[in-house]
């Protein structure tokens, strides 16, 4: 079993990378108004083709399991965190009109791409990020739906349409690929230029979201709340990890998704919630404080977290 030590190794880049991205927006280097569309170019073209990629002709997507159960997954852990959140902040005196809906959609969304893309490549492989891809896609379904009506009211068809997205047409064009043989017959040079593209998606997108965090960088005080972020932290990086190891360990699933499983109980908060609170009307701020709170105790708290489930769930 890799110590703490080794599993933090293989988070520290990712870290660097965020830092990599809020040094050169110190330094000017990326403006603000290259963030949406730095965005844009990695969720459109890089990311898809990380999916594409990845699911295209990936052995682990041959068991069934590794097909209806990992989008189940995702979905239903991305509901418990929103929903959880969402009873236990009301519990706790957050209310509607002062950050509620905000903190619990923050708090209920784990980071499921940037971060644990390389960590289940440095644990497990290559090959395992299939059928992480493969949950994530559970995972946005959640956000694009429970999570917006949550933070917003909007309807269920509205929210629904943010689904038809790059990286949900990339993971239905690799699986029926799957199905015809495309693997065999795609052109190498085809394969060359779409796995260069892949390998550009996370390194940009970390550098980006390092970029973009720093704009709240510039009003240190307001980053940590007495009330958002210890609540945030507890939730994100102690009840939760313990629900979903104690699911990957009961689940009748595969032994890829318990890895894919183990890598998502560990992680902090994800960015997109800043991103959706900004443009639904929910309060930035609260979001901001969850994620950065939740990400800088997680440099720490994301190892222990991994080394306790790979004893434990398997």
């Amino acid at each position: 079993m890799p110590s703490y030590f080794e599993l933090l190794a293989l988070i520290v880049p990712v870290f660097a990378l965020i830092a990599i991205g809020s040094g050169a927006r110190w330094a000017g280097w990326i403006s603000p108004d290259a963030d949406s569309s730095l965005m844009k170019l990695v969720v459109n073209v890089l990311y898809p083709a990380l999916i594409f990629d990845a699911v295209l002709g990936n052995a682990a997507l041959s068991d069934h399991r590794n097909v209806f159960w990992p989008p189940l997954v995702g979905f239903g852990t991305m509901v418990i965190g929103i929903f959880g959140s969402l009873a236990i902040g009301r519990a706790l005196g957050f209310s509607k009109g002062h950050g509620l809906r905000t903190f619990a959609f923050a708090a209920g969304i784990y980071n499921y791409g940037y971060i644990p893309i390389p960590l289940m490549t440095g644990l497990f492989g290559q090959e395992s990020i299939g059928v992480l891809l493969v949950h994530n896609v559970g995972c946005e379904a959640a956000v694009w739906t429970v999570g917006v009506i949550v933070v917003s009211g909007v309807s269920l068809r509205e929210s629904w349409r943010k689904l038809v997205s790059g990286p949900v047409v990339a993971l239905l064009l690799a699986a029926g690929g799957n199905l015809v043989g495309l693997d065999e017959a795609m052109p190498e040079v085809v394969r060359t230029v779409i796995k260069s593209a892949g390998v550009c998606a996370i390194p940009l997108g970390l550098i980006t979201i390092g970029a973009t965090l720093t704009e709240y960088l510039r009003k240190p005080s307001q980053l940590f709340s007495a009330r958002v972020t210890p609540l945030a932290c507890g939730l994100r990086l102690l009840v939760y990890p313990a629900v979903f190891l104690v699911l990957a360990k009961v689940l009748p699933i595969s032994p890829e998704l318990k890895r894919v499983m183990l890598v998502q109980a560990a992680m902090p908060a994800g960015i997109v919630p800043i991103l959706i609170a900004k443009h639904y009307g929910g309060q930035p701020l609260t979001a901001v404080q969850v994620v950065l709170g939740t990400t800088a105790v997680g440099l720490v708290a994301i190892p222990l977290w991994l080394r306790f489930g790979l004893g434990w769930v398997f």
